[in-house]
């Protein structure tokens, strides 16, 4: 599919000369879309990837950290990326991005003018998903791989995704391991009788066997068996709130 960088400029005062990321520079967001004899207008689907960047992995946040990091999966870059890059992310700030992200898609992006919205995110990227079904209007599905860390805020400001349950209005989709850590299985039932209580549509699915990243075939962690059945089970999850 065609794909390419896109800018998504925030409002604010823009300084050219210091390229460190925060408000008045642009987001730069990675799009992929169908090519042009597939048709001319489409759902969409914003991906958030895992604390390691918009890297190979997640092409086949972070935007204030200027420029967007792209990290592997050696201990050095695992450091790097929770320590640094993650340990800096803040809940309001997130909630900016996928807004003006969801701005540039229903008013901006041709495309995408009109259409159903869509979110899918992994390990942290699932997180934020989570968040996102809470706090951002104009979503109309959302998928989490492996959401950890819904029972911390981010930022000392803000409440814990979990505590903003109530919020979700959209249909939620979650995708877990049995050996995963972060969330444990235990975090994942705490999670669904959060959902239950708040009476929020979710289908959620537990792997034998799979633990934290098992989508991601860059990692030591992948469950092949566990990913194309998680992949499947989104494309469905998608084909039915997005399409119709």
């Amino acid at each position: 599919m065609p794909s390419f960088w896109e800018n998504l400029r925030f409002a604010g005062d823009r300084e050219f000369d210091d390229l460190h990321g925060y408000q008045g520079l642009d987001m730069v967001a990675y799009v992929s879309h169908p090519a042009p004899s597939e048709g001319v207008s489409w759902p969409a689907v914003i991906v958030i990837q895992e604390a390691f960047g918009v890297n190979d992995h997640v092409q086949k946040f972070f935007h204030r950290e200027h420029p967007n990091p792209k990290l592997g999966y050696t201990p050095e870059d695992f450091d790097l990326a929770i320590n640094r890059y993650m340990a800096a992310l803040r809940d309001d700030e997130l909630v900016q991005d996928v807004n003006a992200t969801i701005s540039f898609i229903q008013k901006e992006y041709q495309r995408t003018v009109g259409q159903k919205v869509g979110i899918v995110g992994y390990c942290v990227g699932g997180r934020i998903t989570y968040l996102a079904a809470t706090s951002c209007p104009g979503l109309d599905a959302a998928v989490a791989y492996y959401p950890g860390r819904v029972m911390v805020p981010f930022g000392d400001d803000n409440p814990a995704p979990i505590d903003l349950t109530g919020n979700i209005k959209i249909p939620l989709m979650g995708n877990f391991g049995d050996q995963d850590a972060n969330p444990t299985p235990d975090d994942v039932t705490a999670i669904e009788a959060r959902l239950d209580a708040a009476g929020v549509s979710y289908d959620f699915k537990m792997y034998a066997g799979a633990g934290h990243g098992f989508n991601c075939d860059d990692r030591d962690s992948y469950d092949a068996a566990a990913s194309e059945d998680a992949w499947a089970r989104t494309l469905g999850f998608f084909d039915q709130h997005l399409k119709s």
